[in-house]
C-alpha cells in the first residue's frame, strides 16, 4: 500500500529570521562590546551581518562563541495581533543606511514602532510635520559609525533611554501640556558614533491645537449657558 509522503517542517535554523529575531542579537552584541568580549571593529561588523541576515541560523552564527547564546537561545517570534493599544514586536517601519544615508520626513503616518539603523552611515527621521494616529510612539535606534538623528514638534513629548560606547546618546526631554499629545519614546545605542533627539522649534502638531481649542470652546458655551 502506498503510503502518502508527509513534508517535514524545517529546522529551526533554516527558518526566516524576523526584525524582532535580529532586535534581540543586536542586544547580544551590544552588552558583549559593553563587557569587552568584542572590540568596536568586531561589533561593527557583526551587526551589520545582523542586518542583512536572512535565517535563524545565519543570525546564530554571529553570537555562537558568546555565552549569552548558550544561557538564551534564539526564538522566532510568531506572528500575532496585537491588542489594542499594545506596542508591535516587529516593527512598523525600517529606516536603514549602511555607508548610506535615509530620510523619513514631510507628511508621513509613523507607526507605533520604527527601528533605525546607521552603519557608517546617517538616518534622520522627522516628526514635526507628521500626522500621529497613535498616541505612542518608540524609536529603537543603532548607530555604529554612523548618526541617528530624530525630530519632534514641540508639542509632543519625548523621552529617551540608551546610551553610547565611544558615542553619542543624547535626549532632550520634553513634557507636553497637553495630556492628548503623542509621546515619542527614543531607544538606543550609539558606538562610536552618535544618537540625537531634540524639538524642532516653532513645529507644532496641528490636531493636537485643534483638540485643544474644541475643548476651550466647549468650556466658553458652558460657562456662557450658566
Amino acid at each position: 500500500m502506498d503510503l502518502q509522503k508527509q513534508t517535514a517542517p524545517a529546522p529551526a535554523a533554516e527558518l526566516r529570521a524576523s526584525d524582532a529575531d535580529r532586535d534581540r542579537i543586536a542586544d547580544i552584541l551590544r552588552e558583549a562590546l559593553a563587557e569587552g568580549r568584542l572590540t568596536a571593529d568586531e561589533h561593527a561588523e557583526r551587526v551589520e551581518g545582523v542586518l542583512g541576515a536572512k535565517t535563524v541560523g545565519e543570525l546564530e552564527a554571529f553570537i555562537r562563541d558568546l555565552p549569552a547564546a548558550h544561557a538564551r537561545r534564539v526564538t522566532v517570534s510568531a506572528p500575532s495581533r496585537p491588542t489594542a493599544g499594545a506596542l508591535p514586536v516587529d516593527p512598523d517601519d525600517n529606516v536603514v543606511a549602511v555607508f548610506s544615508s535615509a530620510v523619513r520626513k514631510g507628511r508621513w503616518r509613523p507607526g507605533r514602532r520604527i527601528h533605525a539603523y546607521a552603519v557608517f552611515g546617517s538616518v534622520e527621521i522627522d516628526l514635526s510635520e507628521a500626522l500621529f494616529e497613535y498616541q505612542q510612539v518608540v524609536i529603537k535606534a543603532v548607530s555604529v559609525f554612523g548618526s541617528v538623528e530624530v525630530r519632534v514638534p514641540e508639542n509632543v513629548s519625548l523621552r529617551g533611554t540608551g546610551g553610547g560606547v565611544l558615542g553619542s546618546f543624547e535626549v532632550d526631554t520634553l513634557d507636553a501640556a497637553e495630556p492628548d499629545a503623542p509621546v515619542v519614546y527614543l531607544d538606543g545605542w550609539a558606538v562610536l558614533g552618535s544618537i540625537e533627539g531634540r524639538p524642532r522649534r516653532g513645529r507644532l502638531v496641528a490636531d493636537i491645537l485643534d483638540r485643544v481649542h474644541r475643548k476651550v470652546d466647549r468650556t466658553v458655551h458652558r460657562h456662557l449657558e450658566r
